[in-house]
């Protein structure tokens, strides 16, 4: 009988790690510029951080992920949210956005948005 646990329990851990790696292939570094007064209401996508990773499931191919990443560069809040930047990796490897983290152009910048997205920038 302990032999048949001992057996389950490293069945259920090794299809554990195998579904954290590959939800892990894609990940997107999101990190937020709040309107003046609005960084608790900005950040709460980040569990009120700043800056979190997203874990993009279904992005199971590089294309994919530089996809996803650019998704992410939509500002639903622009009243809340000034600027946000979004750099990924796929399997570790750095995706090549073509921003700098402030949003300049910049061929080889790891951030995905630009700083002249008409949905930044919109403080009052």
């Amino acid at each position: 009988m302990t032999k048949r646990i001992m057996v389950l329990a490293v069945c259920v851990a090794a299809l554990g790690s195998m579904s954290s790696a590959r939800a892990a292939d894609c990940v997107l570094h999101v990190k937020r510029i709040a309107c003046a007064g609005q960084e608790a209401e900005s950040y709460k996508k980040c569990d009120g951080k700043q800056e979190c990773d997203e874990m993009k499931d279904a992005a199971t191919s590089a294309a994919a992920c530089r996809t996803e990443a650019q998704s992410a560069c939509a500002n639903s809040r622009p009243m809340i949210t000034k600027y946000k930047s979004v750099s990924s990796t796929y399997k570790g490897a750095t995706l090549t956005g073509g921003f700098t983290g402030d949003g300049a152009a910049d061929a080889a910048g790891p951030n995905f948005c630009s700083n002249k997205q008409p949905d930044f920038n919109q403080c009052k």
